[in-house]
């Protein structure tokens, strides 16, 4: 699944992760810079999670407590959060509660409490939702409203909080997992997110949470975790490890600001195969069933032999304001470290864009000294014309050479030409390695879904609470090794539909492929992911068999629909008027038939004499009660083994790492030691490859 595809949960822990290669070690520094920069900052306040505000600069509320429950058993995470927060007024008082959710979730369940009275929501239309929510409100009653404002930006209404009252909210989104180079990430995001101007002035009030806030992190996997590590949480971070597998991350503080998001990095045990993994939900016989497909390709992908050229496209717009100086700092460093062999070429964009340095340049130091004089006048101000940024990077690319372009923005595209149809045809016009690092967690990500999508590439969400260099090892091994390509991803046997099988083009070193879907019947079926590697056709493959019935997962009908959603709304993005009318009406509705909260929709959240009076079928009562039950009696028993081709391995080796221990030049350096000694180890491995003249 492509990171925009499906949640962006992905990368390194620095500490437990090192390439080997000379191509690695070459780029690492300019990849660190690029990533450094933008991640170590904080930002203005934007859209925090968990902020409760009645719509003006002074809240009359206070947050007393705020608990995470995060639950990931095989590719599938459920997310839970719940917030109790007390009104101070001796009136009735409306809050608005806005929230950034992870890339690729679907929100499907909220609840309001008020003492023992539970209200719960329905999703319908968002015109037949805003009109019961006012009604409740103008008479009195205490109702809520959750709508998405903006892609993955939540905004939930709670009418009528009692005066003095206590109320708790809680909802839950569903996403797929998947893991990168054996390492798992999981971000819940609550800093802000400072790339929107206007909201700053009104998200003013406090964060702080009075009494207790709690993360937990449940890990069920049948695949051994051997290191654990939450940057920023170490004083508060608790690892407990069950006799079944399961790993239990819990973090608890006092007094704490919902203002720095959680980041959790685990890592795999080394020498885990390449492997076929499939979780299905099938309610009858009679009913389609639903399926998430997990390919982790057991291919050694072969450093990139000779020179590469990088194009480094850098948004320095007024956005950037505060991010862009250590961003400037780390390319000018970075730029010393590279291979006399590689060429490299600077481009920033703000309301227009310039080449910085005068074209592709060899790495050598004369050219490095230039261009450390000219990116650092680089100043951060203006519009964002993204488009005129990536057409001048594109212009003159060597079709005889490897070329990464790596892009750093917030996506917050403003200016010059916008329309996504445009910017799609000129980035599929050039065969060039898409990498893009994305800022801050209001930032565009349709629009970097769409450039990766578009050019078979990927992208990070980057949070100032990553561990930054876990993130550049895990993009130095797909910039620097070479890729599947031509891949393409098939069922036979059983008839699937709506999937997002088919042609994936590029597939990077390290990279699962997780695809949604649905089947229609029962029985034996048949996988094949086909690709050329280094120049050959290859098939990987094995058997399978689709069940009759198999209700474990009924979530996956959610994400799956919310998968579709994305999908369509890439769709009617790049189509003309009537494309994009009926994309719009087939996400309404998708989300009315698995209750998810998208555009054209809303959930509105009442008592049920509210519901019967305006004659509310309780769809989403029905499909809650379903997942909750799955979801205890998943966690009553054994982690259930998902791997469908044990007896015949589709894959001939191990799944690619970024850190390959077994050639990390001898000596065990710790779970979390290498820091410095890593980057040494590099060097010194690349004057030893250079001498070699092969990368080992």
């Amino acid at each position: 699944m492509r990171p925009g595809a499906a949640a962006p949960i992905r990368g390194p822990d620095p500490e437990t992760t090192m390439p080997t290669s000379l191509r690695t070690a070459a780029s690492l520094p300019l990849l660190a810079a690029l990533l450094l920069a933008p991640a170590a900052l904080g930002a203005p306040p934007d859209e925090g999670a968990g902020l409760v505000l009645p719509g003006t600069n002074s809240s009359p509320f206070t947050i007393r407590d705020h608990a995470v429950v995060v639950e990931i058993e095989g590719n599938v995470a459920r997310t839970e959060v719940s917030q109790t927060f007390v009104n101070r007024e001796s009136r009735a008082t409306d809050a608005i509660y806005r929230v950034p959710v992870p890339i690729g979730a679907g929100l499907g369940e909220m609840e309001i409490a008020l003492g023992d009275r539970v209200l719960e929501g329905e999703v319908l239309r968002i015109d037949e939702a805003r009109a019961i929510y006012d009604e409740e409100r103008s008479v009195g009653r205490t109702a809520g409203l959750a709508r998405e404002t903006k892609a993955r930006v939540f905004e939930f209404e709670v009418a009528n909080v009692p005066p003095h009252g206590e109320v708790s909210t809680r909802y839950v989104t569903y996403e797929p997992f998947e893991y990168d180079s054996g390492l798992g990430r999981y971000l819940y995001p609550l800093e802000n997110g400072g790339t929107d101007e206007g909201a700053r002035s009104f998200w003013s009030g406090g964060t702080a949470v009075a009494q207790n806030f709690s993360f937990r992190l449940r890990l069920r996997t049948n695949w051994p975790i051997v290191d654990v590590r939450a940057p920023g949480y170490a004083s508060e971070l608790a690892v407990d490890r069950e006799e079944d597998g399961t790993v239990d991350v819990s973090i608890q503080r006092s007094g704490a600001a919902l203002d720095r998001d959680v980041v959790v990095y685990w890592r795999l045990a080394d020498d885990l195969p390449g492997r076929m993994e499939l979780v299905p939900y099938r309610d009858d016989e009679h009913s389609p069933g639903t399926f998430v497909l997990t390919v982790t390709p057991g291919v050694d992908l072969a450093p990139l032999d000779g020179g590469s050229d990088y194009v480094f496209v850098l948004d320095t717009s007024g956005s950037m304001e505060g991010k862009l100086g250590t961003l400037v700092s780390g390319v000018l460093e970075a730029t010393r470290r590279l291979d006399e062999d590689d060429r490299f070429r600077v481009v920033a964009f703000s309301e227009r864009a310039r080449d910085v340095c005068g074209g592709l340049r060899h790495a050598t130091r004369a050219e490095v000294a230039r261009a450390v004089e000219r990116v650092g006048g680089l100043v951060a101000t203006g519009a964002t014309n993204l488009h005129a940024g990536l057409e001048l990077a594109l212009d003159g690319l060597d079709a005889d050479r490897a070329t990464s372009l790596v892009l750093v923005t917030d996506g917050v595209a403003n200016e010059g030409v916008v329309d996504p149809a445009r910017l799609d045809a000129l980035v599929r016009s050039h065969d060039f390695r898409f990498f893009g690092f994305l800022l801050g967690n209001s930032a565009n990500w349709p629009l970097m879904r769409a450039i990766a999508d578009a050019t078979g590439g990927t992208y990070v969400q980057v949070s100032n609470a990553d561990d930054v260099y876990g993130q550049i090892v895990l993009a130095a091994s797909k910039v620097t090794h070479q890729a599947l390509t031509d891949a393409e991803l098939v069922i036979e046997g059983v008839r699937t539909f709506d999937t997002g099988l088919g042609h994936f083009g590029k597939v990077f070193r390290g990279e699962q492929l997780v695809v949604l879907g649905r089947y229609e019947g029962a029985g034996p079926a048949h996988v094949e992911l086909r690709a050329r590697v280094t120049g050959r056709d290859e098939v990987y493959a094995c058997d399978f068999t689709f069940p009759a019935v198999d209700r474990s997962h009924p979530e996956l009908e959610r994400m799956w629909a919310m998968d579709r959603i994305h999908r369509l709304r890439a769709a009617q993005a790049l189509g003309d008027e009537i494309v994009s009318r009926e994309s719009h009406d087939a996400i309404v509705d998708l989300a009315l038939a698995y209750q998810l909260v998208t555009e054209g929709t809303a959930m509105v959240v009442a008592d049920d004499a509210a519901f019967a009076a305006h004659g509310v079928e309780r769809r989403n009562r029905d499909r809650v009660d379903a997942e909750r039950a799955a979801s205890i009696a998943r966690a009553a028993a054994p982690v259930r083994d998902d791997r469908i081709d044990t007896s015949a391995p589709a894959f001939p080796g191990r799944a690619p790492r970024a850190l390959d221990s077994s050639r990390s030049g001898g000596g065990d350096l710790g779970a979390f030691g290498l820091g410095a000694a890593a980057l040494l180890l590099l060097a010194a491995r690349r004057r030893t490859t250079r001498a070699d003249g092969e990368a080992r």
